[in-house]
């Protein structure tokens, strides 16, 4: 096996796709000698271990993704020109990475984050993606769900591999001690949480539409990490409906566990997913989940409502009857939270990334 591995990510953001990516790409550097990676994110340098970093010249740190995007590619096209000998792997940006590889008859491997439902509603753009995806050699997604919506909106075969989830260092980095007051102040207090982008996506809206319900009904703390184009918007709703004393926002944070780990309950209100990690990560630390039964991934982490509660995307006065319920059930809860600790089995780290692993290997054998 004497090719080259091109990883293809331009623009890293510290969200779930990235955990995702840390993992996998340090697991491949120890299987592959081989091994570089593509990305304009040079501040994430120290995150990976044994692998080069193929980086453009320009400080592009402020500049938006798309931006990123062009000049990676440009890498990436000066690298094929040297050397064909190569497959990639593509996280981002899959459908223009596609279309320069095929160019060259360069094999590649892409990884589809988030649900069709989330970027195909568009005739025109759902065609193109069809033809385009059609081209890759393999695609990867990481729910069966996902899978099965490939196949019905598009007719393309992808494989299925669960995000690699290492339950003992989330656990680990739970440990370390953090000084928030927010959620320390009453016992009696439901802590709320919810980790996330700032976006259109993940609806914090319908959320703190919930949570206004609730505000007379009983006493709780919403915390929200995250960063985003929505932040004026959310920080507007907040002080529009006086709920300050009741939500607080903090900034993206490496390591949000150890908050993760105050709070009673997590609270997921996407429009759509693939297979969302924050999920994954509140069951690691033996917390309740509500979510909403969003294309994709929830309930499959979830079991049908089995494992936590679902609610309609949208729909925030589900999401505060289930939140009351909630408080007032907690040995059914208890129990939901031991059987979803218990099913993360079907997410170990070392069993998903020997998937990836057989992946690549068949391309990289297949000359």
């Amino acid at each position: 096996m004497k090719k080259k591995i091109i990883i293809f990510m331009p623009s890293i953001e510290g969200g779930g796709v990235e955990k995702n990516l840390f993992i996998i790409v340090n697991f491949l550097s120890k299987k592959f000698k081989k091994i570089c990676l593509i990305t304009a994110s040079k501040e994430f340098k120290k995150k990976f271990k044994g692998i080069d970093l193929i980086c453009p010249n320009l400080d592009l740190s402020s500049y938006n993704r798309k931006v990123k995007y062009i000049f990676c590619l440009y890498e990436l096209l000066k690298l094929i020109i040297k050397n064909r000998d190569i497959v990639v792997f593509s996280f981002q940006a899959n459908i223009y990475c596609i279309l320069l590889t095929k160019l060259f008859n360069i094999k590649i491997v892409v990884r589809s984050n988030s649900s069709p439902s989330g970027w195909s509603k568009n005739f025109i753009k759902k065609k193109i993606f069809k033809f385009v995806l059609g081209l890759a050699d393999t695609i990867i997604v990481n729910s069966n769900d996902f899978k099965k919506e490939f196949k019905t909106k598009f007719n393309l075969n992808s494989v299925k591999i669960y995000n690699p989830l290492n339950k003992n260092e989330i656990i680990k980095l739970a440990n370390k001690k953090v000084n928030f007051p927010f959620f320390d102040k009453s016992k009696k207090t439901l802590k709320l949480i919810n980790i996330g982008r700032l976006t259109d996506q993940k609806d914090h809206i319908t959320l703190l539409r919930s949570v206004k319900e609730l505000k007379k009904k009983i006493n709780f703390k919403l915390l929200i990490i995250g960063r985003g184009i929505n932040l004026d918007e959310i920080n507007n709703y907040i002080k529009f409906n006086k709920l300050q004393n009741n939500v607080k926002i903090l900034n993206f944070k490496n390591n949000p566990f150890p908050y993760l780990k105050k709070a009673h309950l997590f609270i997921l209100t996407s429009r759509f997913e693939g297979l969302p990690n924050v999920l994954l990560e509140a069951a690691t630390l033996k917390k309740f989940i509500i979510s909403t039964r969003c294309p994709t991934g929830p309930n499959e982490i979830l079991k049908n409502g089995k494992l936590g509660f679902l609610c309609k995307v949208g729909n925030y006065k589900e999401i505060a009857k289930k939140i009351l319920y909630f408080k007032l059930n907690k040995n059914l809860s208890n129990k939901m939270i031991k059987k979803n600790f218990n099913s993360l089995y079907r997410f170990d780290s070392n069993e998903n990334l020997k998937k990836y692993l057989l992946e690549l290997k068949k391309l990289l054998e297949n000359k």
